[in-house]
């Protein structure tokens, strides 16, 4: 409102609206930083939001490939002809062998047991020692007078051999096991309080002896011993090898054996063509999702990071990978198959080349996407991740950019605060002066209209 109009309205006296009067001119005053105010903040929530979405992208790429690789569905899988003697998988890190290998499982790894006579839940032991020997290690374990099956039990546990307790009858039978392996073949001997050995029902039920009759389990003398600790028996190429469990990743290279049964079985490997060559199109398909969202981010026109030199960068750094060395053959870079990179910043694959290094060298193409544990350069998913890390940097990269903008946001809204208070102190201060003055006016309009009148009744009396 312009001061001539003020003018006007305070010639009216208190029929002047001072809410709105002081609303204009407050707002005259402030509404355009207010705006501005709101025009950066709501332009800081589009920056912040355009930065997660487009670090979504990225480490979603990053965490998608990594996923795929380790999955082992890109490498080299080693088979069993036979499934009933032994399964066969990829040791990490490890390369499956490309000729046939052929073993012979003459007998698996197996554990020693021993199970006690039937023993009624209200019976107990009297006080002694338990001389556990495994292998050629010796413990002695404790037992308290009125020890129970379940006491026992746990006495056995801390000399390191495993317990189960099974119910029979009226009864609960005690279970002993080692770990397989000849090795790991047990003994139990027992002595009483005084250092003799026990006699029967007492903690003589807890011998172990291989010599033990049926007889003796019955008459609490000795545990019934069940299957015998031996070692696993495998030929390969005429050569007996024994391990002592069932698990064995020292026979062939790269691979971990699970022995299942007795038998003969033949380790074969093929190479994953298929997977490969459609990990390369997911690859590149992935890539230029990402492009994508990188271009609708940093578009010169409407992109929410069109200033950000971080976001705008970006396209510059992923380019490198289709020219980063990969692996140390002849094939070493996503180029050496097909891969290139368009004018626009995305990708494109050459079936054809594609298809033709799948044949003539599948192990380099495989190598590609390696772990990065064997391959010079780490493999693509090594590389990915490299380039996802120095992207995302705290310092430099997405994150760095994150912490900028909400910084100014915080900023903001401190401003937006402080303008806030300052449009408060501004209307009640006006809003007082405007109210003194009216009141000033009001009372001189009072005295403008009394002496109006005083003026008239003068006038008529002289009349």
């Amino acid at each position: 409102m312009a001061v001539e109009s003020i003018t006007k309205a305070l010639g009216s006296g208190s029929g002047i609206d001072l809410k709105a009067l002081v609303t204009s001119l407050v707002d005259a005053q402030y509404a355009a930083k207010s705006q501005q105010i709101t025009t950066k903040s709501d332009t800081l929530t589009a920056q912040i939001s355009g930065v997660a979405k487009l670090k979504s992208a990225i480490t979603g790429f990053d965490s998608a490939l990594k996923s795929l690789v380790k999955g082992g569905s890109l490498a080299t899988q080693p088979m069993s002809s036979n499934a009933s003697v032994l399964g066969a998988s990829l040791l990490s890190g490890g390369t499956a062998p490309t000729s046939p290998t052929t073993l012979t499982v003459s007998q698996i790894a197996t554990a020693q047991t021993a199970t006690t006579r039937a023993v009624a839940s209200t019976e107990t032991f009297p006080a002694g020692r338990l001389s556990v020997k495994i292998g050629s290690s010796e413990k002695v374990v404790e037992v308290a007078e009125g020890a129970t099956l379940n006491d026992v039990a746990a006495s056995l546990k801390l000399a390191g051999l495993s317990t189960s307790l099974v119910a029979d009858g009226d009864g609960t039978r005690l279970t002993v096991k080692g770990a397989t392996g000849a090795s790991q073949a047990f003994s139990i001997a027992t002595v009483d309080a005084a250092g003799q050995p026990t006699a029967a029902g007492a903690l003589g039920a807890f011998v172990v002896d291989q010599a033990a009759t049926e007889a003796d389990v019955n008459a609490g003398r000795a545990m019934f011993v069940g299957g015998a600790a031996q070692d696993a028996a495998i030929k390969i190429d005429g050569v007996e090898y024994k391990r002592s469990s069932n698990s064995i990743n020292n026979l062939v290279t790269g691979v971990k054996l699970e022995l299942t049964g007795t038998g003969t079985t033949t380790i074969t490997a093929t190479r994953p063509t298929t997977a490969l060559s459609q990990a390369v199109s997911d690859f590149v398909a992935t890539y230029n999702e990402l492009q994508g969202v990188l271009k609708e981010a940093t578009n010169s026109t409407s992109g929410v990071l069109k200033n950000d030199s971080t976001a705008t960068g970006i396209a510059r750094t992923l380019s490198t990978l289709t020219t980063t060395k990969l692996a140390a053959g002849a094939i070493g870079t996503l180029a050496d198959i097909g891969v290139a990179t368009n004018r626009d910043g995305t990708l494109t694959v050459d079936q054809t080349r594609l298809t033709k290094a799948l044949t003539s060298d599948p192990a380099g193409v495989e190598a590609l996407f390696a772990d990065g544990k064997g391959a010079s350069g780490g493999g693509l998913s090594a590389a990915l991740s490299s380039v996802a890390t120095r992207l995302t940097d705290r310092t430099f990269g997405l994150d760095a950019a994150t912490t900028r903008y909400t910084k100014q946001q915080t900023d903001l809204a401190d401003a937006k605060a402080k303008l806030a208070d300052a449009t408060t102190a501004t209307t009640e201060r006006m809003t007082k002066q405007f109210a003194g003055m009216d009141a000033r006016v009001a009372a001189y309009k009072s005295t403008q209209t009394f002496l109006t009148n005083q003026i008239a009744a003068w006038n008529k009396s002289d009349s």
